[in-house]
């Protein structure tokens, strides 16, 4: 069975680097990349370039934009011209006006007839049009009246607003305009030219089919460039020219040259990072959901890599030391630095400048897992921003310096793109909060808030079992103190010894440190009993904690700090009691499971040390020394240490820091001298 499931892991691993590697690949430029980085007024750094064969010189698109605008300045827009609206709306007022028997009406009636034919007759459109038109700055337009087109001038053009203005105030002075403007005019105005978009489009396509994309022809062979040159801007043109023709090429060519290699070195990228995890972090294998949330982060930036690319935009925006910021919080440096080279190289292979992107982000990493080996304060990501912004302006500098031999071509535009990467780097403050939920990891900046002593659980583990508590503050200074010494996380083996006994808050008064002169146990006169409630204090502590929503992380140093040990002090008080009687074993031992980590076998060192050190009847180095290595020694002898991958070396270490730490805790005062008898009377 374990075979089969270990089989079934791999599948699942195999999986998820072939998703990983599938996404990846789709990111990639579908062309061969050119070899050759440059840039306006920068030396040419490379061996003098001839042209490996004969292609055309590309206009820029800065140079074919500008003919385009210069070829569209003097395009005219076409407008049809509706002949009906006339005659409809001029026979709407014939109607309205030959109801009225009335000579002035009459006045009136011909009067707006006469300006309404001269308005249609020179064009209305609508307000939206004439704006435009003012806007692109047009004098004349197109009227297409059926198959004839004939200019128009855009002087001469009214929307109904101004034609409208146009008969009030053209009114004669032999008709009142207060009596014009009751005959509501508006119900005659309508626009009778509408923009003809089909035809403006299609003439549009025309014109601009005729603009020549091309400025001239290198022939094979021809010198483009000198090794040091000054790269010009008609170099450059060629240059990009030359660019474009070897991706058509490739594109026609060598595609499937180009994907093979391409899916080359991504298996090779991935299956380096693999046999990292597979060799030295074997653990992260064992829950997918590692390996899962690392592969998601190097694909993430692969593919806004991609995007920033492939719209034109620096790639140098995209805060890359988010990878290592994150897997150092929730992992370990060694592994940040692995998936960060990883994400790197990767996303190599699609920036144009490959050298300067390598530096410039290999260092940020670098400096981002330097700053951030322990995060304790959300601050620290504040200060780790600040000098991955500094490092990236450092970085550009001195590659300028060292490639263009001054700060003549500077760019100063990349201060505040690097100022924005900066910033960008802030996220990882929601972001460590959201990867915790999602996949049930633990930061260093969670655990010192589960630290706080004045938290809800721990306050209310204080009051109702005070002698634990203390116990449990105690252990969990030891522990710190011991994995400092091996290298392990002291922030989160101090964190789980301070809930590690919560689970005694449901019966305190049968644990010793809780009880004051009377005792439980001893009115029970029942030891399976008690082996029992000693031991539920580990089930108890896990419904507690689910109850208060603790990490699975700080869970797993409730369920293991007793091991598979024994309720010694019952099980051989019921042997003595009944030496004839078989016991059954299973109701005096813990149900585990075993510590798995360096910090839960910390953990189970210091809390029996701890406890049993209380019960010295005095306190020397002998006795203490004798103590830790019982206790210890007795731990190995069960095989509590069986699933742990913890040294003999370090285990000599972590019980050199108990014995110091403890001789500390219980060191006698010295005795002070009294005053003799006779100078006490000479006084």
């Amino acid at each position: 069975m374990k075979s089969k499931s270990s089989y079934m892991r791999y599948i699942s691993l195999a999986a998820l680097f072939f998703a990983a590697g599938l996404i990846i690949f789709k990111t990639y430029p579908n062309f061969g990349k050119f070899k050759y980085n440059y840039a306006i007024e920068k030396p040419w750094e490379y061996d003098a370039l001839t042209a490996p064969f004969a292609f055309e010189i590309m206009k820029s698109k800065e140079d074919v934009k500008k003919e385009e605008d210069s070829l569209l300045s003097d395009f005219n827009p076409f407008f049809i011209n509706d002949e009906g609206v006339s005659g409809k709306y001029i026979g709407l007022l014939n109607e309205k006006f030959g109801k009225e028997e009335d000579d002035a009406a009459d006045d009136y009636k011909n009067y707006i007839a006469r300006k309404l034919k001269s308005l249609y007759a020179s064009g209305i459109v609508s307000a939206d049009d004439m704006d435009k038109l003012n806007e692109e700055k047009k004098s004349e337009i197109n009227v297409l009246t059926g198959n004839q087109s004939k200019n128009r001038p855009i002087a001469n053009l009214h929307t109904t607003k101004t034609a409208y203005e146009h008969i009030i105030n053209g009114i004669p002075a032999s008709l009142d305009k207060e009596t014009l403007q009751g005959y509501n005019i508006n119900n005659y105005i309508h626009e009778n030219l509408t923009y003809d978009k089909e035809k403006n489009e299609s003439v549009k396509k025309e014109l601009l089919k005729s603009i020549s994309l091309t400025k001239g022809r290198i022939q094979s062979g021809e010198k483009i460039i000198d090794h040091g040159e000054i790269v010009k801007p008609q170099t450059y043109d060629i240059l990009e020219s030359l660019r474009s023709a070897v991706q058509e090429n490739s594109d026609k060519t060598n595609k499937q040259l180009i994907i093979i290699g391409q899916i080359i070195i991504i298996t090779i990228i991935l299956c380096a990072f693999f046999l990292y995890l597979f060799l030295f972090r074997k653990k992260f294998l064992v829950n997918l959901k590692n390996v899962a949330f690392m592969l998601g982060m190097i694909t993430i930036l692969c593919v806004l890599t991609s995007i920033m690319v492939r719209n034109e935009y620096t790639p140098n925006i995209v805060p890359y030391a988010l990878l290592p910021i994150l897997v150092t919080c929730f992992f370990d440096t060694r592994t940040a630095l692995f998936a960060h080279l990883t994400a790197v190289l990767l996303s190599s292979f699609i920036v144009p400048n490959d050298f300067e992107f390598l530096l410039m982000q290999s260092i940020a990493g670098m400096i981002s897992i330097c700053t951030l080996k322990n995060i304790f304060m959300r601050s620290q990501l504040v200060q780790a921003a600040i000098l991955i912004t500094l490092s990236y302006c450092i970085i550009y500098v001195g590659n300028t310096l060292v490639h263009e031999n001054g700060l003549d071509h500077f760019e100063w535009t990349m201060f505040p793109i690097f100022l924005g990467n900066g910033l960008l780097l802030l996220l990882a403050n929601p972001l460590i909060y959201i990867v915790e939920k999602m996949f049930g990891y633990v930061s260093d900046v969670t655990l010192v808030e589960l630290a706080n002593t004045n938290n809800s659980l721990l306050r209310k583990f204080s009051e109702e079992a005070p002698g634990s508590f203390q116990h449990s503050m105690q252990v969990s200074n030891l522990a710190s103190d011991a994995a400092s010494c091996i290298g392990a996380n002291p922030m989160l083996v101090r964190t789980g010894a301070l809930y590690h006994d919560i689970g005694k808050m449901a019966n305190p008064a049968f644990f010793t440190e809780n009880q004051s002169s009377k005792n439980p146990h001893t009115e029970m006169n029942d030891e399976e009993k008690s082996a029992q409630i000693i031991i539920r204090h580990v089930a108890d502590g896990v419904a507690i904690a689910k109850k208060y929503g603790l990490p699975e992380k700080i869970q797993e140093f409730i369920k293991t700090h007793h091991g598979k040990s024994k309720t010694k002090y019952f099980y051989y008080t019921m042997k003595n009691k009944y030496p004839d009687r078989e016991i059954d074993e299973s109701k005096f031992t813990y149900p585990g499971p075993l510590p798995t980590s360096k910090e839960m076998a910390i953990l189970v060192m210091c809390d029996s040390v701890e406890a049993a050190s209380r019960s010295l009847q005095e306190y020397t180095d002998k006795s203490i020394n004798d103590l830790v290595e019982k206790i210890i020694t007795d731990q190995i002898r069960e095989g509590i240490f069986e699933e742990t991958p913890i040294t003999f070396k370090e285990i000599n270490e972590i019980k050199a820091v108990l014995k110091e730490k403890l001789k500390t805790i219980y060191h006698t005062r010295i005795i002070y001298p009294e005053l003799n008898k006779k100078e006490e009377e000479k006084k």
